[in-house]
């Protein structure tokens, strides 16, 4: 249908290098493969089971992962409005997370075939773990730096979890790609269900530990604890035959073509090539075979049934290219991007919307009666109903882009209610703390389905080689919705910098009262 011939164009357009075709003719019959070779592997033994669902555990534990350090720093929201009294710590950790985790975003996309997954996860997982522990000894529980230090190293450490956490939540998006779909959804899960533990978390610290330097500790601990057990358990389901057999078949592909591959290249043959549809290439890009001094050509050509071939009427390559090029990595995630392109604006929308209230804006909430029990109320309700938004997007519903873009658009509505429980900031329109509340469970809820849904769904528009690719491109999508709307949250908090905030008497100070000077 449509999804063929936007393919197939892109492959006549490719057809002066004919190792470059791009089609999805072929799903159809890659459908029936994937589910003959449902029921048996290439060897015939039964395909690996995730028993007692321990694999799918731990994919959750995985979506807690990577969005756990970066609640851990916000959701301590008392901590920072007492330590930088007055300035705009909130906004400033959200756009530099946003800022930072867009171009890692990116960089993962770029890097793709080039360093392995397993290679991309672990290194994610270290550069989160490393300024958890290290903010809360030595900034934290020792107090080794005064206030303009403390603020920069708060905003570096923001800075470095964002880089390693986007690797890893790019990479797992296209790791759960090539696992059974409900996979996907169990990251997703992970995600709020980081919220939900990050929120609990506070809130228990908060009412059981009377002096906030030590509940913020223990906060902190507890955090270190559950992101190395995130990294304990995924390099124990990585060496799993569940997880290697799917990785596998889309990565590698049939063994008798890997067979066809390795032989030819270790004999050092020359006069041929390896064909096959882009979309079946592995992480280092296009294998062919090394060119030889001379050989003559040959008109007999090779074919399998899963429509890779072998050529030997070819022209030699000048150099060996283990690597994509450039210009098939392009056409590779513009074909992607055409396809997909009504789940990325709806991914984008959703996520801009969020970022402009949360969590900025609903950190400067204050009421009188409840003080810094407010933020922490509306934050930790947006995440618990943002994890329940993430399980109703498992419900078995087919949305179509269109429906997902004008339902996305609706929550633009969210914004001025938003404002109105700030301002005035001596009076808002809506005071009462129940507003604020009741908006935060809506916005969660919204937050968490529709931020899901088109993650889910957009994997399953290509065929199963490409989304790797396509959970990658639906995730800069989503890092530019985040960029966005936490740039325009700043606008937000004009509404609430003009009195002094309800937690302290000092007057209001400016941002660069604490940055370092050079």
């Amino acid at each position: 249908g449509m999804h063929s011939e936007e393919w197939s164009r892109l492959g006549q357009r490719g057809e002066k290098n004919p190792t470059s075709t791009l089609s999805f003719s072929g799903l159809p019959d890659e459908d029936r493969c994937e589910r003959r070779s449902a029921h048996v592997t290439r060897d015939s033994e039964l395909v690996p089971d995730d028993r007692y669902h321990g694999i799918y555990f731990a994919m959750l534990l995985a979506g807690v992962g990577f969005l756990l350090p970066y609640n851990s720093f916000i959701m301590d929201v008392d901590y920072l409005h007492r330590k930088f009294t007055g300035s705009p710590i909130v906004f400033d950790m959200s756009l530099t997370y946003i800022l930072v985790a867009l171009g890692a975003v990116i960089l993962n996309n770029a890097l793709v075939e080039r360093l392995s997954l397993h290679t991309r996860i672990s290194a994610g997982y270290l550069f989160a773990l490393g300024p958890l522990v290290f903010v809360s000894v030595f900034d934290v529980w020792l107090e080794l730096f005064n206030s303009r230090q403390s603020y920069a190293i708060t905003l570096t450490a923001v800075a470095t979890v964002a880089f390693g956490c986007t690797v890893q939540q790019s990479s797992f998006y296209g790791y759960t790609g090539m696992l059974p779909k409900r996979y996907t959804q169990g990251v997703m899960t992970g995600e709020s269900t980081a919220g939900v533990i990050v929120s609990l978390s506070r809130i228990f610290t908060k009412l059981l530990v009377e002096n906030e330097k030590n509940n913020t500790i223990i906060f902190f601990l507890f955090s270190v604890s559950m992101e190395t057990l995130c990294l304990l358990l995924h390099m124990l389901v990585w060496r799993s035959r569940f997880v290697r057999y799917h990785t596998g078949r889309v990565q590698h592909g049939d063994a008798w073509v890997k067979g066809q591959i390795a032989a030819p290249a270790a004999q050092h043959r020359g006069g041929y090539r390896i064909h096959r549809d882009i979309s079946t290439e592995d992480e280092d890009g296009p294998l062919t075979s090394p060119p030889a001094e001379a050989d003559a050509s040959n008109p007999f050509n090779g074919c399998h049934g899963d429509g890779t071939y072998v050529r030997f009427d070819v022209p030699k390559p000048k150099t060996k290219r283990t690597w994509v090029t450039v210009k098939d990595a392009a056409l590779r995630r513009c074909a992607v991007a055409r396809v997909l392109w009504p789940y990325m604006l709806s991914i984008c929308v959703t996520y801009f919307v969020t970022l402009c209230l949360f969590p900025g804006l609903e950190s400067e909430l204050r009421n009188e009666a409840l003080g810094e029990w407010l933020p922490i109320l509306t934050m930790g309700l947006f995440n618990m109903a943002d994890f329940v938004g993430k399980i109703l997007a498992a419900c078995p519903y087919e949305w179509g882009g269109t429906q997902l873009v004008t339902c996305t658009c609706v929550r633009v509505l969210f914004l001025p209610l938003f404002v109105m429980c700030v301002s005035p900031t001596r009076h808002p329109l809506l005071a009462h703390p129940a507003w604020p509340c009741a908006l935060s469970v809506l916005l969660g809820i919204s937050n968490g389905y529709l931020g899901s849904v088109p993650m889910i769904q957009a994997v399953g528009r290509v065929p199963s080689q490409q989304r790797e690719l396509a959970g990658n491109t639906m995730t800069v999508s989503y890092m530019a919705g985040l960029m966005l709307g936490s740039a325009v949250s700043y606008s937000t908090f004009g509404l609430t910098s003009h009195t002094p905030p309800a937690h302290s008497s000092n007057t209001t100070l400016s941002l660069h009262t604490y940055m370092p000077r050079f």
